[in-house]
């Protein structure tokens, strides 16, 4: 029996029939207008060229390449974006000042790369504090952040990271600790996480490479028991549940000087790893 290719439906990587759907997906979209006659315009414009074949692929894999079923996410996403302010994002950027105050109790940021050359993505649930987070900063707020920080995933970081490893990198690998991090932790972050959650898995589907979830309490990894029956198998070979000891697994994705100290790495950023924005995408030494 043949090994299916796990880089199966991603650029270079595209069988006869899904070739045949890319072309057919450009085609149709751009008969309905829901890719505007001069990409290279708007590449030029927001940064970066949100309409090519790659950003198609990862709509048509989400879909599992049912066309009609991609161009309706296609759809809703040009939609979502004109009604967010998503193009006005990439290209202005967004003003967060309160970010360093946040930071302190809801640390949510990229650093450096794993072995991979994927972007490593970092959010510390446990040290989440409500009512000093929503002091400082506003839901509405955060979710426009995280836009921020997804456009500059697409528009610096994959270019950087593509450049740095010689190879195309398409995905990030997420670090989610769960430190002290109690039942309470989620409930109170919920409408967050649930909004956050759609805007990743419907407007910037196709971008986790591995999670790893790390001091998971034994309650969570029941839960997961429960949910990961319901999966399919190329999203549970990307979740890995770790508990307090995770780091010998964990460094055989992440180096260790790669890795923040206080989730048991080497790293030591100047002014901290979670405002440093380390990595290929912003070349100075930080470490």
């Amino acid at each position: 029996m043949a090994t299916r290719d796990p880089l199966s439906g991603h650029l270079d990587h595209l069988d006869e029939s899904q070739t045949a759907a890319l072309a057919q997906f450009r085609s149709e979209l751009v008969a309905e207008s829901l890719i505007p006659a001069d990409t290279a315009a708007y590449a030029e414009k927001i940064g970066y060229d949100r309409y090519d074949d790659q950003a198609l692929l990862r709509f048509l894999r989400a879909r599992k390449f049912d066309l009609p079923k991609a161009k309706i996410m296609w759809a809703a996403n040009e939609k979502w974006r004109a009604d967010f302010g998503a193009d006005e994002i990439a290209e202005n950027g967004f003003d967060y000042p309160e970010q360093s105050e946040v930071d302190k109790y809801y640390p949510q940021y990229y650093h450096k790369i794993d072995r991979e050359g994927r972007p490593i993505y970092i959010e510390q649930l446990g040290k989440l504090d409500i009512p000093k987070l929503y002091a400082l900063t506003t839901q509405e707020r955060q979710l426009k952040h995280l836009v921020s920080e997804y456009e500059k995933f697409f528009k610096y970081r994959l270019p950087a990271c593509t450049k740095e490893t010689g190879k195309l990198v398409e995905t990030s690998c997420t670090i989610l600790d769960l430190y002290n991090a109690g039942i309470s932790s989620f409930y109170r972050v919920k409408d967050y996480v649930s909004a956050a959650s759609t805007i990743g898995q419907n407007y910037y589907p196709e971008t986790m490479g591995h999670m790893f979830i790390v001091n998971a309490p034994y309650l969570f990894s029941t839960v997961w028991s429960l949910i990961k029956p319901w999966l399919d198998e190329a999203t549970v070979r990307k979740i890995h549940i770790l508990g307090k000891g995770y780091k010998t697994e964990l460094i055989k994705y992440i180096p260790e000087e790669n890795l923040p100290a206080d989730l048991g790495g080497t790293c030591h950023c100047k002014g901290g790893c979670s405002l440093s924005d380390a990595g290929p995408w912003n070349p100075q030494d930080q470490a």
